[in-house]
């Protein structure tokens, strides 16, 4: 089974999706199942994994709601509370969901650089292995140092890192994270999804060869067994159209076995996420 383990949907206004400025204006309109749907059918892909984008209880339940609705989201990747005292019982409620596969905090956009080593915030991250939930990262580069830090206290944890770290593609800036990314491959428990490349290069003028140096990185450090292909749709269409971005991966691993290719499609993503896939 192909799927893409990473993508959002919305219905757009301005006070829920403030972070969508006007340089945006083509992903500022809703963005629902139907719309993917037509994007997965264009390269055969089976299905999703929707990721949250917002905090919010509610984009949990929301999501859930979808997934019930449209059999090709595969998973959902919430949000709760994790600093809360009551953690817990949300996470009892929503892990009863087959479908919940996951849970992510925007820890890049949080003004303490240090927030992923708060006390409260451990102790949230501390419960997902009990309802066998897989753990999101979202960071910048400036964040690897403490994300090692962060992931060695919990090494039965599955924790899957977002958009390889955002890198500065741009720039053409490689160190210091790609020493950084080579020492989170070293966790076993780390999975890196090939997503979001396009979003941190030269929107109006990247291309593939932009992206080969940092896909040599993160395929020479976590291997065909670790790594999963995402889109970031619909995000992604502020610097190119879905079947564009996916293609900038499967093109890459052009040259790899039939068994790795598997693997990096669709077979990490079931195996991290722990899908329950119809047969």
């Amino acid at each position: 089974m192909k799927i893409d383990s990473h993508q959002h949907f919305w219905v757009f206004n301005e006070k829920e999706y403030g972070w969508m400025d006007n340089t945006m204006q083509s992903i500022r309109i809703n963005q629902l199942p139907p719309h993917l749907n037509k994007e997965l059918q264009k390269i055969g892909f089976d299905g999703s994994i929707a990721v949250q984008a917002r905090q919010s209880i509610e984009e949990t339940e929301w999501l859930l709601w979808l997934s019930d609705q449209f059999d090709y989201i595969k998973g959902v990747v919430g949000w709760v509370d994790l600093q809360s005292p009551k953690v817990d019982e949300q996470l009892d409620k929503y892990s009863k969901h087959a479908k919940l596969v996951g849970v992510r905090h925007v820890i890049h956009d949080e003004p303490n650089d240090d927030f992923m080593l708060g006390k409260n915030f451990l102790n949230g991250i501390r419960l997902l292995e009990k309802y066998k939930l897989a753990y999101d990262i979202l960071i910048f580069p400036k964040h690897l140092p403490n994300t090692l830090k962060f992931v060695e206290q919990f090494p039965n944890q599955t924790f899957i890192l977002d958009h390889i770290a955002k890198p500065l593609i741009k720039d053409k800036i490689i160190s210091p994270w790609k020493e950084d990314m080579e020492q989170l491959a070293k966790f076993p428990n780390v999975y890196c999804k090939v997503s979001g490349m396009v979003t941190e290069a030269n929107w109006n003028e990247w291309t593939k060869n932009d992206f080969k140096p940092y896909l040599d990185v993160v395929f020479d450090a976590f291997g065909a067994d670790r790594v999963m292909i995402g889109s970031d749709w619909p995000v992604c269409k502020v610097a190119a159209e879905y079947k564009q971005v996916m293609d900038i991966v499967l093109e890459y691993i052009q040259p790899f076995s039939i068994q790795d290719k598997n693997k990096i499609i669709g077979e990490n993503a079931i195996k991290a996420y722990h899908l329950k896939l119809q047969k």
